[in-house]
């Protein structure tokens, strides 16, 4: 196979690379939809089957792209991953390229307007689980190398290593052994987390804070048995009641948390989140009124978030007439860059201790704990990809948006801590209706071949740095900390 030499860099070779990208987006849509139809629910065990096929079906599409070394690997009983690699060009940099395969639950398939695992396109968006929360990360990742290492040939552009999760859907759970197991093949002097948003269709995004995480579940237990609520009722406040009450102490009258002890902060200045916009994306109700004070890009990514995801209690179809000894819930805080989530696991149980109602015994059990994280903004890796997501979305870079994400991805402050000199690249291929997690889950696929051409030209542009020049460490000191 032969291909026209690339031109040296600048406008004719951003321009030559784009119309190789745009050539190659047919292809990337199929792979898209052929790893979206394989159920890959890391959270159900019955479907370790699936997500096994799912890391097949990735490593398959790796080598058809021309990398080298692909394999698939676990670690501590894991998930498996895929590792895939390209070793780096004499005096080139080595960037990680890293998204999942595994997918979230579907819930109820009568909330999905089409089958959850057969790809449906409508209205410009590709509908399915997984579509746009991780496997068009994948697909994107795997769309640059299949354009670009024909036209680098085996001297030019830079070493890549491919990395696709297999748990992150349920936490990652063993992703620190896999770090020590695989710590010395994953090292990169840039890393491209390839799992956020952008900012909205159109508008390219670069999200340089995460929120971190801690949850926990809290139980109150007032009586030995349940009682009858006649006989008894009046004296005694049930279970649940108390349990309300409980949580009813955890935000103030403005609803900002009212946990002590707790980071908060503020957002970049110059990136605004319109109530109208947010209002319409989030599906609030007309009536219901914002919770907290301060900016709303300050309460979305710098201020922590306290939310109860769950109760266990009767049904009403199932509920009689006694009083609830026990009541339990689950609850989850989003920590703000800067939280340390021990800390903050300590003050939230601390609180649950002391504001326990009418001396209830309350018990609290720690669940997940991951730490926020800050990019630094300031690295000529950051420089080359606000230039290279311009390019493939056709604006200014003063319009490619740095924003914070409410969200948590735990293990990039993991990476952070491996790989100390690398830059990281918190990119993502979501828009704010393409309600990830939830019924409905899409992607617009405007926007994927923007993305997918994004990636093509940030990992061309880094070609054009040194080896320790993307704002990271040199590589010949850059072992694994």
């Amino acid at each position: 196979m032969t291909t026209t030499p690339l031109p040296p860099a600048g406008a004719d070779r951003d321009a030559a690379l784009l119309a190789a990208s745009e050539a190659g987006a047919p292809a990337a849509r199929a792979d898209l939809e052929a790893l979206v139809r394989v159920p890959s629910v890391s959270a159900d065990p019955a479907r370790a089957g699936d997500v096994a096929r799912s890391a097949e079906a990735v490593a398959d599409l790796l080598r058809a792209c021309g990398v080298p070394e692909v394999g698939v690997h676990t670690a501590a009983g894991g998930a498996p991953a895929v590792v895939a690699r390209r070793p780096a060009p004499a005096g080139r940099p080595t960037v990680l390229l890293y998204a999942h395969h595994d997918v979230q639950p579907t819930g109820d398939a009568r909330d999905w307007t089409s089958e959850p695992f057969t790809p449906t396109e409508r209205d410009g968006r590709l509908f399915g689980r997984g579509t746009a929360d991780d496997k068009a990360g994948v697909v994107a990742h795997a769309h640059a190398l299949r354009t670009l290492l024909p036209l680098w040939g085996e001297d030019g552009g830079v070493g890549v290593t491919v990395f696709v999760e297999g748990e992150e859907e349920v936490g990652s759970p063993t992703f620190g052994a896999f770090l020590a197991e695989h710590g010395e093949d994953l090292a990169a002097d840039v890393i491209v987390v390839a799992d956020s948003a952008n900012w909205r269709v159109g508008v390219p995004a670069i999200t340089t804070t995460l929120r971190g995480l801690v949850d926990c579940e809290v139980r109150v237990d007032v009586l030995s048995h349940a009682v009858h609520s006649g006989v008894n009722g009046g004296p005694v406040l049930d279970a649940l009641t108390c349990l309300a009450r409980l949580l009813a102490t955890l935000h103030d009258e403005a609803g900002d948390v009212a946990v002590a002890g707790l980071v908060t902060g503020t957002a970049a200045a110059g990136v605004e989140v319109a109530e109208d916009v947010f209002r319409a994306d989030a599906g609030v109700l007309d009536g219901v009124r914002l919770a907290g004070t301060g900016s709303l890009a300050d309460r979305l990514w710098a201020r922590p978030a306290l939310s109860v995801l769950g109760v266990d209690a009767p049904a009403v179809a199932a509920a009689s007439n006694t009083l609830l000894p026990s009541a339990s819930a689950k609850l989850s805080l989003r920590l703000a860059p800067g939280q340390d989530p021990a800390a903050a696991a300590a003050a939230l149980r601390r609180h649950l201790l002391e504001h326990a109602p009418f001396g209830a015994r309350v018990t609290v059990t720690d669940g997940e704990a991951g730490r926020p994280f800050r990019a630094d903004t300031g690295s000529p890796a950051h420089e080359v990809a606000r230039r290279a997501f311009a390019r493939a979305f056709g604006v200014g870079t003063g319009d490619v948006v740095e924003a914070g994400m409410g969200g948590s991805i735990p293990f990039v402050a993991d990476l952070a801590e491996r790989y100390p000199g690398a830059a990281i690249l918190v990119t993502g291929v979501e828009d704010p209706d393409s309600r990830a997690h939830g019924a409905d889950e899409s992607l617009h696929l405007a926007d994927f071949a923007r993305v997918c051409a994004g990636e093509v030209l940030l990992l061309d542009g880094l070609a054009q740095l040194p080896a320790g020049g993307a704002g990271a460490v040199e590589r010949a000191g850059a072992s694994p900390a």
